[in-house]
């Protein structure tokens, strides 16, 4: 119940580590994005001119699929884990309980077994939260927003000739859609809607939009048995996420605003891993050592949340969409390393970078002045539609 995008930052980690994702589990390397607005679009290349930004499902797939040909990411991680020893029980848990000071873990059929340390890893659209309420050390769960994903079955060659290798972002007007992605895969095409307030109508008027439409082959209609789900997602930390012997990681913790929550899973487990290694599993250790990452996440969402507010003014006025877009577009003729806004807009866009190095970068004095010089002409030419591709 996710986009399934494993963002450049975490490609590398993974690679670092000696985790490298094979042909049969990626299924398709993206090597640019195209932002997609009520005023025109622009095309963006991965920096450098590198696909490592990896699409892929997390489970077997898509609801009805006859025949699988790919392989599940978590799978993938499952067996390797493993092959480094460990046991896998594939057990529904019914319980947690303290059992002289160690918690004890029940699963459906099976005897209560104590444990020196519980990971919790659940995510947040689940009753596992409420295991976690109930042992009493003052977690809270997560605040939480609605999405909706759909997977369109097209096809590969549908697919590669209307989508590409290209992540389809949208900026449009409509209030109640904070972020909007189409995620090409192998025979899909992931739609994922992000807001305060998705419901049909919302979904409805978002494909009937003119700039959502001409992504799609003409007349064509969503099937109205597309598989698609309308799970939550994380959007403010948990409350104490630790104790003795007890730690939350992931979703059912902390994660990235609105994208990369594969990556805050990764980053949150290896924190607790080298903890509980290292150090100790007390809440003091993990107070010492896990915390500070936690924090660092958290202090980074704020600044997040500055961002996609200010993307929120933006989208609002057709001179600052206009000069969005055309800045973008004509940075495509410059060296890389001088595509700010472009930089800004990929690594906001895929999670490939922390928020608080995005806002950093989108206040740099140069990229400011281009911005504010295009909306002036804007304004002056009375201009409130791009052509399509950028600034004509």
């Amino acid at each position: 119940m996710c986009g399934g995008i494993v963002s450049e930052s975490l490609v590398q980690a993974l690679a670092v580590e000696g985790i490298h994702l094979p042909d049969d589990v990626v299924q398709r390397a993206i090597d640019s994005y195209i932002l997609h607005t009520n005023q025109g679009n622009v095309h963006i290349e991965t920096p450098h001119n590198e696909k490592r930004i990896a699409t892929l499902h997390r489970g077997a797939g898509p609801k009805g699929v006859s025949k699988t040909l790919w392989k599940s990411f978590d799978a993938l991680l499952l067996n390797l884990a493993r092959g480094e020893g460990a046991r896998v029980l594939p057990a529904r848990v019914c319980d947690i309980v303290w059992r002289d000071k160690r918690p004890e873990i029940e699963c459906r059929g099976k005897e209560p077994r104590p444990y020196d340390l519980v990971v919790v890893a659940c995510g947040v659209n689940t009753s596992g939260l409420r295991l976690l309420e109930n042992l009493g050390f003052g977690y809270r769960r997560p605040q939480t927003m609605q999405t909706f994903i759909t997977e369109i079955m097209l096809g590969r060659k549908t697919i590669q000739e209307w989508f590409g290798s290209s992540m389809h972002l949208f900026l449009l007007s409509n209030p109640s859609i904070e972020f909007a992605a189409f995620i090409p895969k192998g025979d899909f095409v992931t739609v994922c809607l992000l807001g305060r307030s998705i419901d049909r109508a919302c979904v409805r008027s978002f494909f009937k939009d003119p700039a959502v439409r001409g992504c799609f082959p003409p007349m064509w209609r969503i099937p109205d048995d597309a598989c698609r789900c309308s799970p939550k997602i994380n959007v403010g930390e948990a409350i104490r996420p630790y104790a003795d012997r007890v730690v939350a990681v992931g979703d059912c913790g902390v994660s990235r605003l609105y994208k990369d929550g594969i990556g805050a899973a990764y980053r949150t487990a290896k924190a607790a891993a080298r903890t509980a290694i290292f150090s100790g599993v007390s809440a003091q250790d993990f107070d010492r050592h896990y915390a500070p990452i936690y924090s660092h996440l958290r202090r980074d969402n704020w600044l997040g949340r500055v961002l996609f507010s200010a993307s929120g003014i933006v989208k609002r006025s057709p001179a600052s969409v206009s000069s969005l877009l055309c800045v973008t577009a004509e940075e495509q003729k410059l060296p890389f390393e001088k595509r700010r806004m472009s930089g800004v807009l990929w690594d906001m866009f895929t999670g490939s970078a922390a928020y608080g190095d995005i806002l950093r970068r989108s206040m740099h004095p140069a990229l400011a002045a281009s911005f504010v010089q295009h909306i002036v002409r804007a304004c002056d030419a009375g201009l409130e539609i791009v052509p399509k591709g950028g600034c004509g």
